[in-house]
This record gives C-alpha cells, sequence and structure tokens, in this order.
C-alpha cells in the first residue's frame, strides 16, 4: 500500500493511501460512460423528434452545450463536488493538496488545464506514464498544482473504532472533550492509525501538544500522550452518546 503525507492545518503529518493508477483509471471510464449515455439519450430524443423539425440553430445549441459540459466537466465538479467528478466518488477517491489544506480554485484550474498535456495530446498516455512512475501517483497537472488523489474510504470503519459506543458505566475524565468535534476525533484517529502503522511517536505528540493547548489540559500521571488521545476518543463518544439520548428522551 502506496501512503502519501499530508501535513494538516494543525501541524500534524497524516499518512494517507494513494489512489492507483487503476483507481484513476476506472473513475475516469466512468465518466466518460456518462458523457457516452448522456450522447445516446440526446441522439434518441433527436430521433424520436424528429430533429429535421427542430432546426439547425436549436441542434446546434445542443451540440454546443453538450460539447461546453464535456470539457469544463472535470474543473466544476472538482470545484462544486470537494475535488470529486461522478467517476471519483463512484471509486472513492478525491483530489487533495499535499499541503494540507482543500485544494484551491486555481489549483483545480491547474489540474484541468495540464489536461491538455496529460490526455489531449498524448491520447492519454502522458498520464499513465507519470502516475506509474511518480513517488506520489501524480499526472503532470498534480506535479503542477501539487496536488494527487487519495482514497476517501478509511482504513478501517471510523464507526467502528473513532465513534465506538462506551459502556453507560462509564466516567468521562476530560470534561473538556465537549469542546471537540467529530473532524477533531476523526483527526486523532487518523494520527493513532498513523502510528500503529509506522512507530512514528512524533505524529502522536505533535497532536496531542495541539489538543491540550486547545483545550487547556495537562495528561493525567498515569498517561503518555497515546492513551491521552484514546482517552479523549473515549470520552467524546460517551458525552455525545449521553446528550443524544438525553435530547431522545
Amino acid at each position: 500500500m502506496q501512503t502519501v503525507t499530508i501535513h494538516t492545518s494543525q501541524n500534524i503529518d497524516i499518512d494517507y493511501e494513494v489512489a492507483s493508477l487503476g483507481d484513476r483509471i476506472l473513475a475516469r471510464l466512468v465518466d466518460i460512460a456518462l458523457f457516452i449515455i448522456i450522447m445516446i439519450m440526446l441522439v434518441i430524443i433527436a430521433i424520436a423528434s424528429n430533429y429535421k423539425t427542430l432546426g439547425d440553430v436549436v441542434i446546434g445549441l445542443v451540440i454546443g452545450t453538450y460539447f461546453t459540459l464535456y470539457v469544463f466537466y472535470d474543473l466544476a465538479c472538482e470545484i462544486f463536488l470537494n475535488g470529486q467528478s461522478i467517476g471519483k466518488r463512484v471509486m472513492k477517491i478525491k483530489v487533495v493538496s499535499l499541503d494540507g489544506a482543500q485544494p484551491s480554485i486555481g489549483q483545480y484550474l491547474l489540474r484541468w488545464l495540464f489536461r491538455i498535456v496529460d490526455f489531449s495530446l498524448t491520447s492519454d498516455l502522458c498520464a499513465l506514464i507519470t502516475v506509474a512512475v511518480s513517488d506520489k501517483k501524480q499526472r503532470v497537472g498534480d506535479i503542477v498544482a501539487n496536488t494527487t488523489l487519495i482514497k476517501t474510504e478509511p482504513r478501517t470503519q471510523m464507526d467502528q473504532v473513532a465513534f465506538a459506543p462506551v459502556d453507560q458505566g462509564y466516567e468521562p475524565v476530560y470534561k473538556e472533550a465537549t469542546q471537540l468535534n467529530d473532524r477533531d476525533i476523526e483527526l486523532m484517529h487518523e494520527v493513532i492509525n498513523t502510528y500503529m502503522q509506522t512507530g512514528n511517536t512524533t505524529v502522536v505528540y505533535n497532536m496531542a501538544a495541539k489538543v491540550k493547548e486547545h483545550l487547556s489540559v495537562e495528561t493525567k500521571p498515569f498517561m503518555d500522550d497515546l492513551q491521552f488521545l484514546q482517552t479523549l476518543i473515549k470520552d467524546y463518544n460517551h458525552i455525545v452518546a449521553t446528550s443524544d439520548s438525553n435530547f431522545s428522551a
């Protein structure tokens, strides 16, 4: 499994599994198939409507709209669908910036512009070669825009680990866990998962330091930083489950 390290806004390095060449190809095939289906539907409608009665202007507008959608499809989807086209969403992959931030419109635009090099001028050959040989599975557009594609499906199910149920009799150690949110818990889980896979204690230390500063707390005498994060996750799950139960009642 090949991973890429993303430096988050919390100054934590997290390893994500990069989308493989096969994932990218299948996602692109899904997108192409979508436009083929649309084209077939338009032809059927035109035939059923007796296209000769539609007039050259109407037919020209339909064809022009179709090709405009085809050209700008990837750019529009990535901007408005959080780095995913329909094909990428089906394959559960998305575009991310290597600096850990949400890709900017400028980065999406660069990726889109370099589709001319990656796909149009070289019949997809350039993209296939660069993705296959690059360390971070990047095509030329990704290299220029400082982006890549990662898998969005978590390595372990988040609802089984990060949001696992806690015993009713459990007493939270840190009441301050109420200041956290679901994204904080997901990030803590990713840090713990990275540590379990790589043995890199730095990510745990950095994450714990950020959380301590945010909550204005310290680890208990019997805890190390890993146990501190695990305890906060457990505390948060218990507090959320309890509040939801009280609300339902």
